[in-house]
């Protein structure tokens, strides 16, 4: 319970304004200063006694404002609901909880409780997934794992009992994620007995399934994604309904063209492909799938990723809307806040509509931000000459975060001889990379014309006299460029560009390898005799040189717009994108886990090549010889769901169509027709809806990189540079919330109490 003042009332006056931050569960006693919600301020008899108790509590409420402004402020950089308690010790466990190094805990504990999959029983740790050279793994023994999860499960419980202790009752009771967060980890307990009660034989392990449930309710944005796809999912129907027309219809007409016939020697197709309903929709579906499709790769899956796209985005700009609105209000509070205490400072009744420039500086420097912003939000605070800031101006100072961040680089260093000042011009300018990249080209060419010549021969008649010595000439110059730039922009401009740490680190790759070469073999080295026997041959030394050099050629993406715009776009959807990916690993973990559970063990090593076919006849045994094109003539074998490894790689063979149909048709012979829709509903989730939300993400990317470019006065290093995030590539179709809205927003707070 909040029970820290937050405003008084002045020494002179008996009333006060009505401001205040305060829990209203702690206004119904007449006695604390509060009634009814309202703050009413406490009468004091000026004397030199108590005065100086005012004085006190004064300076008390300053570090609590102060308190509550940091808060705020850091909840609107971070994107977070400001709805939590504001008193003091509530504000400290806060601030605590946010830290780094709890959330790099929280963090590092789902970790751990996922990666566990890869160790129980089923363990993934074995030399090899092929079963027909499979060894037992080590198992781990009974109480082991259990031990773990308990820790983790401990660890939940403390952070969701914390983050419901600082939202309170309230905001709790509307939290379904909370309370869902609640259930799991008690569901998640109750299994955990069960496991020790069976002494760790269970045949199914429910808590596996709701694992990936501690990943997602940790990320916002991760949970934002969620709401907007499972909001798509509806929107699509049509399209999906037109795709189980198209299926239906053209099975119906492949079933009526292919029948059964009396010529046996006609009956191929029949026999392959439409025997019955089901093979025949599953034939159909496969070949969707496939490039030989055009009315699937052509129309239906390019029409269908075009209505994931426009739907998908018009929920997500949503998303990013409330996201706008937390910041904004976070921003509001944190301003307000500064006016109760500038109020309670002068002691006077109206409320103040400006704060003092001094105050918004020193609230600043304690906020956790980067750097950069603080910075440049500090500097546009100090503009304000006036020594007094409007909510409209401390609103505009935070635009700064929405801005592109570009890597200021440092100055270059000032020589006093005009002939070093006019070498540092030419070093410094962008014709000189130019030229480097003409010589790295250069160098490309050469290692080409190399590779053709000797393509043909043996590796003991390769001839490294002629392309070692085109290499030291090149490596050479790269290290003299090198240290042209460091000469020209110094060394910290110099490692303050991404492309000259690049360079840097490969040639002197490069130069040490050349040292080597040189130690191991003299100069000019022989040709390379193969009863030598060295650590490294010189071919794999020469080979290793060319690799790298090669690599280096990569400097040239920068000085290429179109290339520029491309490495950045997947730079960014790496970087700022991944909650998408977090969602990929939910989908990957929970279907893999019911993937172990459903078919482990289901495929049998081949033996003599007998092979049960069909669960529901388990005694029957049929001799054959693999069919092209089969699981066990493609030797397939790794892929299975033995463990969870060898899962996930089976999971990603679907996921990207490839020759998805051969496992389909392996279990469903191993186990049961009915192990179709297992795959079918992977291929559903994975390929038909994450992937073609990930293309529409690239999409929005690189559309709203390009128009930016052509749009934009930043140069082309820079634009490279700048860092793009999931909020900066909606920034133009994101509306600004009135200040009606912003107010009507903070007095519905269950723990703020603003009267204006």
């Amino acid at each position: 319970m909040e029970t820290d003042p937050l405003l008084v009332s002045s020494p002179q006056k008996n009333t006060s304004a009505c401001c205040g931050l305060v829990d209203n569960s702690s206004c119904s006693n007449p006695d604390s200063g509060y009634y009814g919600g309202t703050l009413r301020c406490r009468k004091f008899s000026y004397t030199a006694t108590q005065s100086a108790a005012y004085t006190m509590i004064q300076e008390d409420d300053g570090d609590l404002y102060m308190q509550q402004a940091t808060v705020f402020l850091e909840d609107a950089v971070q994107y977070r609901s400001i709805n939590h308690r504001v008193d003091s010790k509530s504000l400290r466990l806060y601030r605590w909880y946010y830290s780094k190094i709890c959330q790099w805990g929280l963090g590092a504990t789902i970790f751990v409780i996922l990666a566990v999959a890869f160790v129980e029983k089923p363990s993934s740790l074995t030399m090899a997934s092929d079963i027909r050279y499979r060894i037992a793994p080590w198992e781990p023994p009974c109480g082991l794992t259990e031990s773990i999860e308990m820790v983790c499960f401990l660890i939940f419980v403390a952070d969701v009992s914390v983050k419901s202790y600082l939202i309170g009752w309230e905001e709790f009771r509307k939290n379904k994620w909370l309370i869902a967060y609640i259930f799991v980890i008690a569901f998640s307990i109750l299994d955990w007995m069960v496991s020790l009660g069976l002494h760790c034989e269970e045949a199914v392990r429910i808590r596996r399934l709701l694992r990936p449930f501690f990943l997602l309710q940790n990320s916002s944005l991760m949970k934002k994604t969620l709401k907007c796809i499972k909001r798509t999912v509806p929107e699509i129907t049509s399209v999906m309904l037109l795709l189980a027309v198209h299926l239906c219809l053209f099975t119906m007409f492949g079933m009526l063209l292919f029948a059964w016939g009396k010529d046996s020697n006609g009956n191929a197709e029949w026999q392959a492909y439409f025997s019955n309903l089901p093979d025949s929709l599953t034939s159909l579906l496969v070949l969707l799938t496939t490039a030989n499709n055009p009315d699937g790769t052509y129309l239906l899956m390019n029409l269908l990723t075009a209505i994931i796209y426009n739907q998908f985005r018009g929920y997500l700009l949503i998303s990013i809307q409330t996201s706008l609105l937390r910041r904004r209000l976070g921003i509001r509070a944190g301003f307000e806040v500064m006016c109760c205490q500038c109020q309670s400072m002068a002691g006077i009744n109206e409320h103040v509509e400006n704060v003092n420039t001094e105050m918004v500086l020193k609230i600043l420097q304690g906020v956790h931000i980067k750097p950069f912003y603080k910075e440049a939000i500090i500097q546009k605070a100090q503009q304000y000459t006036d020594g007094s800031i409007s909510a409209n101006q401390f609103q505009k100072l935070f635009d700064e975060l929405d801005k592109d961040t570009i890597k200021q680089h440092p100055r270059k260093p000032e020589y006093q001889r005009v002939f070093l000042q006019k070498l540092q011009f030419i070093f410094s300018h962008q014709y000189f990379s130019l030229a480097g990249n003409v010589v790295a080209l250069a160098n490309i060419i050469c290692i080409c014309a190399a590779l053709v010549i000797e393509a043909d021969k043996a590796v003991s008649e390769h001839y490294d006299y002629f392309l070692g010595e085109i290499n030291c000439f090149f490596i050479v110059y790269y290290l003299l460029e090198m240290k042209l730039k460091i000469f020209a922009f110094g060394f910290k401009g110099y490692v303050s560009h991404s492309s000259n740490i690049f360079d840097g680190f490969v040639t002197v790759l490069l130069l040490c390898l050349q040292i080597t070469i040189f130690a191991m073999y003299s100069f000019p080295h022989p040709r390379w005799d193969p009863d030598v026997k060295e650590l490294m041959s010189l071919w794999e030394m020469v080979r290793l040189v060319n690799i790298l050099i090669v690599f280096r050629f990569l400097r040239i993406i920068p000085n290429i717009k179109l290339m520029s715009l491309v490495a950045s776009t997947l730079h960014d959807l790496v970087k700022n994108l991944r909650a998408f990916a977090g969602i990929l690993v939910v989908v990957y973990y929970a279907f893999a886990v019911l993937g172990v559970m459903l078919f482990e063990g289901v495929i049998t090593a081949p033996g003599n090549m007998s092979a049960v076919v069909n669960s529901s006849a388990p005694n029957t045994t049929v001799n054959y010889t693999a069919t092209c094109g089969t699981y066990e003539q493609l030797e397939y074998w790794p892929n299975n769901f033995d463990d969870f490894a060898a899962t996930l790689v089976l999971l990603y063979n679907i996921m990207v169509v490839n020759n998805w149909q051969v496992f389909m048709d392996a279990f469903a012979r191993y186990s049961t027709p009915w192990s179709k829709l297992y795959f079918v509903a992977w291929w559903l989730t994975s390929s038909v809806m994450w992937v073609n939300l990930f293309v529409a993400l690239i999409l929005e990317n690189f559309i709203h990189k390009w128009d930016r470019i052509h749009h934009s006065s930043i140069s082309d290093e820079d634009q490279a540079e700048c860092q793009m995030t999931v909020q900066s590539m909606f920034r133009e179709f994101l509306q600004e919330p009135t200040e009606e809205e912003l107010l009507s927003k903070l007095e519905q707070h269950p723990h703020l109490n603003i009267k204006r």
